[in-house]
C-alpha cells in the first residue's frame, strides 16, 4: 500500500522539478523585461486624429470661446454669502470641524446659488473648498449652471471624491491563518478641488468662460449631501517641465542624497479615493510581499479594480534628510496587451512636473520593477525635505483621452446613422430590394466615409511607427475597412446591416476595455539615487520550492469554509449560494457585529445552489439558507422541511420591515416560511435624447399613451421593448437551473394586477387565469407581439445602447447594468414608473410583479431562536445597508444591491430624483404567490404564449387549455399534501 503512495508523490516531484528547470530558463528574460520597463514608451502622435465636437460638449463649448483672453485676478466667494436657495434648507456651520469662518451645508436635493462680480472677462477654473458630509458612503454629485444655464453636458454631472482608508493599520486574520480584507472607513476631510471630468475624458481641469460683469453659479445636487466653504474663481495654473525643475535643483544648490532606502508596502496605503480599492492576495509570484504558500496574504493593491480614470491612491513617507531621491514602483501590468497605463504622480498633493501627469507603465505578463524616468539609466529626480510626505497615484488617460472622445464621437454617429437606415430597411431588411438609401440619406456616405479616415487616423496612431496592426487596433480597422467599403458601395448597406451593428458594438467593448487602466503594485520605493534595486520576480529555485509546498498544501486548505471553529451550543450553520466576495462581506458583517452583540457564533459556508435540496434530503442540510428563489420556500414548506417563522412571538414586528408584496411568495396556509432579502420590480427606461430630442415623444404615462407612441417608433422601425424574464440584482437573466420550470412572466403580472386580476384562487387551489380578466389580459399582453411585432426574445441593454429598443419594461436592476455596460450614453437615459391602467376608481394604476430571494430555516434546526435571531439580524435595516453599501464598494454600481428592506433602500447611494422614482413605483408592486404544484404555472403560460403569438392560435381557447393542465398538477400535489382541492 506504501509503494503506489510513494512512488505517486515521486511522481509529482519530478513533474514540479521538471517545471522547476524549465523556469529557469524564464529568469532571465524576466529580469529583463524589467530592467527594460523602466524606458519610458513612445507618446502617441495625435496630429492626424480630428477634434470630435460633439453638440453641446466641452469641446463645442471651447470652440466658442478660443479666442477668450487669459484670465484676470481670482475671484473668492464665501459659501454663506450664497443669493438664494432652493428646493433645500441650507443650514450655516460656525469654524466647521477646524475650518475658521462660516460654511454652508448643502442637502442631497435642491439648488444654491450665488451672485459675484468679474471684472476681466476671460477663461477661468472653478475650484471647490468642501468639507465630506456622512451619507450614503457614495461619490458626492452636483450639476453646475452658470446664470442659469448649464454651459456644456459634462457640468451636468461633476463628481466629489470621499476619501477612504482602512480601518485598522493591521490586518486581521480569521481562525485559519488567513488575512481578511480590511473594512472601509471614510476620513472626513477638508479638499479643495478644480472642477474637471469624473469620466477622465479630459486631464486638465474645466475652464469657464466669464465676461466682464456681473455672474450668478449654482450648484444642484444630484446625491449627497456636501459642505461648501468657499468657490474659487481663479486663471489656470501652470506647472513647469522637468528640464525647468531641474535647472532650479542647480541653481538652489540641491544635491542628490546617499544612503537612504524607504520602502512601503503598496497594500498599506494612506489614503484613497475609492472604498473598492482593497488589498488582496497575489500568489503569481513568491517575491511578491508578504508571500505565504498556502494562507492568504494581503501582498497586493490595485490590480483590476484600480482601473477607472480618477481612481488615486496615496501613501505616506518619512524622509531623513533633505535633498533629491528616486522613486520606483513594483508593478505588475499584464491587463492591456501592447498599451501602456497611465498614472499621475503628485507630490504632497502637487505635480512636481509637467512630465508627471501621464508616467506609463508598459504592458508585461510579470511583475516588473519601474524606475520613473525619461527613458534610460537615468531617472527623474524629486525633491523631499526632511519630514512626512505624500505620494499620490491618480489613473488618467493622458493620449488615449482624446482618441477615447474621438471613438466615442464615432460610436454616437454611427449608432444615430444606424437608425436612419433601419427605419428604411428595418432590422431585417429585404437583400433583393434597392431601398435607395444613398437618395434617402444623402450624409450616409459622407458620415461613413468621415468616420472611416478618422478611425483609421486613430488605429495608425496607435500602432506607431511599426504600422503593423494587432489586437489593439484589429476592430479599429474592421470598422474603419467596412466603412469605407460601404461609402463606396452604398446599393451593399442593407445586406451588411447586421455586420455594421455587431461591428460598432464590438467598437464600443473596445472602448470600455481602453477606458480602463489597471495596474497592480507591490511596493514604492524612494532612495538615493543610484540604490541598487531589488528584482521583481523570484528565483527559479524559490519559485520550485514554493511551487511544491503549494501543491501539498491544496490538499488541505479550504478557502469556502467560513466556519466558527467554536464548540458554544450557541452556533448556527448558515450557507450562502453567491460568489466568495458576498461570503467575505457577511462573514465580516457577522464577526463585528452580530456575534459581539448576541453570543451566538455562526459557521458560514459557500456552497452551490443545487447543493442545498439534496443536503436536506439526506438530513445534512444547513440551518439556514440565505438568497433562496422565490420558488422554493413554499416547496419545501408543503413537505414540512421549514420552520413557521410566523410562530416567533415577534415575527409582526419583523415583518413591518417589508412592503407586504414581499412577503407574498412565502405564504402557506396562512404562515410564513421565510424573510425576503431583495425585491425586484419593472420600471420603464428610456432614452432621453431618442425619445424625446429626436422623436419629440413624452414618456408615456398610461398604455393608451404606449399604444398612440408604438406607431412613431414603428415608422422609424424602433422597438418598445416588454420583459420575458426576471433579472439578478446585477441586471443580467436571473439563472434557472430547472428547464420545466419558470415564473410567470413579468410583463403579463404587471397586466394582470393592474386590472385587478389575480394568478390562483380559492386559496390557491385553482388558476384563475381563464376568468374573463384573465383572458382579456392575455389578449392584451400577446397583441403587442401578434399586431404591433414587438419582439419576443430581446437583448435589452445592447439594443437600449444602439438605440434600436429607445423605450422598454424591465427590472430595475437594469441600472446597475447601463451604468457600467454603456458609459457612452451617461446622461442620455433615465427611468420612471411604468405605464398604468385606468380603472373604475378614475385613477392610474401602475401595478407590477416582483421577483426576489429570501432566507429560510430548516425545521430539524436545533437552535431556532439562535436561528431567528441570525435571521432577524440579517434581514434588518442596519445590516442590509451595511451589506449593500459593502457590495458597492467592493464591486462599484454594478452591484447595487436591490434590498427588500424598506427603510434600508432609501439609505443605499442612490441619485435623490431616482430613489424617488422607486418608491413611487414601489407603491404598486405586488407578490406574486407560489402554490403547491404551481412551478409549471409560469412555463405554462410561456407555452400558451407562443402558441398565440408564432402558432397563431386563439387566445382564449390556448390559455383556457393551459390552464387545464396548470389545474391538473395542482390538484395531484394538493391530494399529495392532503389538502382541499378545488370542485
Amino acid at each position: 500500500m506504501q509503494r503506489p503512495i510513494f512512488k505517486a508523490v515521486s511522481m509529482l516531484l519530478l513533474a514540479s522539478l521538471i517545471a522547476g528547470i524549465a523556469a529557469i530558463g524564464q529568469g532571465a528574460s524576466s529580469r529583463e523585461a524589467s530592467a527594460s520597463s523602466a524606458q519610458a514608451p513612445m507618446q502617441l502622435d495625435l496630429s492626424g486624429i480630428k477634434a470630435s465636437i460633439k453638440p453641446g460638449g466641452y469641446e463645442e463649448y471651447m470652440a466658442k470661446h478660443k479666442s477668450a483672453a487669459a484670465a484676470g485676478e481670482d475671484i473668492v466667494i464665501e459659501g454663506d454669502a450664497f443669493s438664494k436657495s432652493e428646493g433645500m434648507d441650507v443650514s450655516l456651520l460656525q469654524d466647521h470641524e477646524g475650518m475658521k469662518g462660516r460654511s454652508i451645508l448643502t442637502r442631497d436635493s435642491g439648488t444654491v446659488t450665488w451672485d459675484f462680480d468679474v471684472k476681466q472677462a476671460g477663461l477661468y477654473n472653478i475650484r471647490l473648498n468642501y468639507y465630506t458630509e456622512p451619507g450614503k458612503d457614495s461619490d458626492i454629485e452636483r450639476e453646475l449652471a452658470i446664470d442659469g444655464t448649464v454651459p456644456f453636458t459634462e457640468a451636468k454631472s461633476l463628481v466629489f471624491n470621499r476619501v477612504w482608508k482602512n480601518e485598522s493599520g493591521t490586518f486581521e486574520q480569521d481562525e485559519r491563518g488567513n488575512d481578511l480584507t480590511p473594512a472601509q472607513v471614510e476620513e472626513h476631510l477638508w479638499q479643495e478641488t478644480a472642477l474637471k471630468d469624473s469620466t477622465g475624458a479630459y486631464e486638465e481641469p474645466f475652464l469657464f468662460y466669464f465676461s466682464e460683469g456681473r455672474h450668478q453659479v449654482s450648484l444642484t445636487s444630484i446625491k449627497e449631501p456636501l459642505v461648501i466653504r468657499q468657490i474659487k474663481i481663479s486663471a489656470p495654473s501652470q506647472v513647469p517641465a522637468y528640464k525647468d525643475v531641474e535647472a532650479a535643483y542647480a541653481q538652489e544648490g540641491l544635491k542628490p542624497t546617499s544612503g537612504v532606502f524607504i520602502k512601503v508596502q503598496a497594500e498599506q496605503a494612506l489614503y484613497k479615493s475609492s472604498p473598492s480599492l482593497l488589498p488582496y492576495n497575489d500568489r503569481s509570484n513568491p517575491a511578491v510581499e508578504p508571500y505565504h504558500v498556502s494562507k492568504l496574504r494581503n501582498n497586493a493593491m490595485g490590480g483590476y479594480a484600480w482601473r477607472l480614470p480618477g481612481q488615486w491612491l496615496e501613501w505616506e513617507i518619512d524622509v531623513p534628510q533633505d535633498g533629491l531621491y528616486q522613486i520606483a514602483f513594483k508593478n505588475r501590468q499584464n491587463y492591456l496587451r501592447g498599451l501602456s497605463v497611465l498614472r499621475s504622480i503628485y507630490i504632497d498633493g502637487k505635480l512636481p512636473f509637467k512630465e508627471m501627469q501621464t508616467a506609463m507603465f508598459p504592458y508585461g505578463s510579470g511583475w516588473q520593477m519601474n524606475l520613473i524616468g525619461p527613458g534610460g539609466s537615468e531617472p527623474y529626480l524629486f525633491h523631499l525635505t526632511p519630514g512626512k510626505h505624500r505620494i499620490r497615484m491618480e489613473v488618467t488617460l493622458g493620449d488615449i483621452a482624446p482618441i477615447l472622445r474621438s471613438v466615442e464621437s464615432a460610436i454616437l454617429d454611427l449608432n444615430a446613422m444606424y437608425r436612419q437606415i433601419i427605419s428604411y430597411t428595418g432590422t431585417v431588411p429585404d437583400t433583393f430590394r434597392d431601398y435607395n438609401l444613398e437618395q434617402r440619406i444623402p450624409e450616409m456616405t459622407r458620415v461613413f466615409r468621415e468616420s472611416s479616415e478618422q478611425l483609421y487616423s486613430i488605429a495608425k496612431s496607435i500602432e506607431g511607427p511599426s504600422g503593423q496592426s494587432d489586437e489593439r487596433t484589429s476592430i479599429i480597422n474592421t470598422v474603419a475597412y467596412q466603412l469605407k467599403d460601404m461609402a463606396d458601395k452604398p446599393e451593399s448597406v442593407p445586406s451588411r446591416i447586421e455586420a455594421f451593428k455587431a461591428n460598432v458594438g464590438a467598437l464600443s467593448s473596445w472602448m470600455l476595455t481602453v477606458n480602463e487602466q489597471p495596474l497592480s503594485l507591490d511596493y514604492l520605493i524612494v532612495s538615493s539615487p543610484g540604490s541598487k534595486l531589488p528584482q521583481p520576480q523570484a528565483g527559479a529555485w524559490k519559485k520550485l520550492t514554493s511551487g511544491t509546498e503549494a501543491f501539498f498544501a491544496s490538499f488541505y486548505e479550504n478557502y469556502d469554509d467560513f466556519s466558527s471553529s467554536s464548540d458554544s451550543s450557541h452556533t448556527v450553520t448558515v450557507w450562502v449560494s453567491s460568489a466568495r466576495d458576498q461570503a467575505q462581506v457577511i462573514k465580516r458583517l457577522i464577526d463585528d457585529q452580530f456575534t459581539p452583540k448576541t453570543g451566538i457564533h455562526v459557521n458560514l459556508k459557500l456552497v452551490a445552489s443545487d447543493v442545498i435540496l439534496p443536503s436536506t434530503v439526506a438530513g445534512k442540510g444547513p440551518d439556514v439558507a440565505m438568497q433562496i428563489g422565490n420558488d422554493l420556500p413554499v416547496n419545501y414548506a408543503s413537505r414540512s422541511a421549514l420552520q413557521d417563522l410566523s410562530a416567533f412571538p415577534d415575527f409582526e414586528t419583523v415583518k413591518s420591515q417589508f412592503n407586504a408584496s414581499a412577503l407574498v411568495p412565502y405564504e402557506y396556509r396562512g404562515s410564513y416560511y421565510a424573510l425576503p432579502e431583495q425585491q425586484t420590480f419593472p420600471m420603464l427606461f428610456y432614452r432621453k435624447d431618442i425619445l424625446e430630442d429626436e422623436l419629440h415623444l413624452k414618456v408615456p404615462q398610461s398604455w393608451d399613451d404606449v399604444y398612440e407612441m408604438l406607431p412613431v417608433l414603428q415608422k422609424h422601425n424602433l422597438q418598445f421593448g416588454l420583459q420575458q424574464k426576471p433579472l439578478d440584482s446585477l441586471g443580467n437573466e436571473a439563472a434557472n437551473t430547472n428547464i420545466a420550470t419558470m415564473p410567470p412572466n413579468p410583463a403579463f403580472a404587471m397586466f394582470l394586477y393592474q386590472n385587478q386580476g389575480q394568478f390562483y384562487k380559492d386559496g390557491g387551489a385553482a388558476v384563475d387565469l381563464d376568468s374573463e380578466i384573465g383572458i382579456k389580459e392575455f389578449k392584451q399582453w400577446t397583441d403587442f407581439y401578434v399586431n404591433y411585432k414587438l419582439p419576443i426574445s430581446i437583448d435589452f441593454a445592447n439594443r437600449f445602447r444602439t438605440g434600436e429598443m429607445p423605450i422598454g419594461i424591465i427590472d430595475y436592476t437594469m441600472y446597475n447594468k447601463l451604468s457600467v455596460f454603456a458609459p457612452e450614453i451617461k446622461g442620455l437615459w433615465s427611468f420612471a414608473p411604468v405605464p398604468g391602467s385606468l380603472g373604475s376608481d378614475g385613477k392610474l394604476h401602475r401595478e407590477t410583479g416582483s421577483g426576489g430571494s429570501a432566507t429560510v430555516m430548516f425545521k430539524h434546526t436545533a437552535n431556532k431562536d439562535a436561528a431567528w435571531q441570525f435571521m432577524k439580524w440579517w434581514t434588518g435595516k442596519d445590516t442590509q445597508i451595511a451589506y449593500g453599501r459593502q457590495m458597492e464598494i467592493r464591486m462599484g454600481a454594478s452591484a447595487r444591491y436591490p434590498t427588500a428592506n424598506k427603510d434600508a433602500l432609501t439609505q443605499l447611494p442612490w441619485p435623490t430624483q431616482d430613489l424617488r422614482k422607486l418608491q413611487e413605483q414601489m407603491q404598486w408592486v405586488r407578490g406574486i404567490p407560489e402554490v403547491p404544484g404551481g412551478y409549471l404555472t409560469g412555463r405554462n403560460i410561456d407555452n400558451a404564449f407562443r402558441r398565440v403569438v408564432v402558432q397563431g392560435e386563439d387566445p382564449r381557447e390556448t390559455m383556457e387549455n393551459y390552464v387545464r393542465a396548470m389545474n391538473e398538477e395542482i390538484t395531484i400535489k394538493r391530494k399529495e399534501f392532503n389538502l382541499p382541492t378545488e370542485k
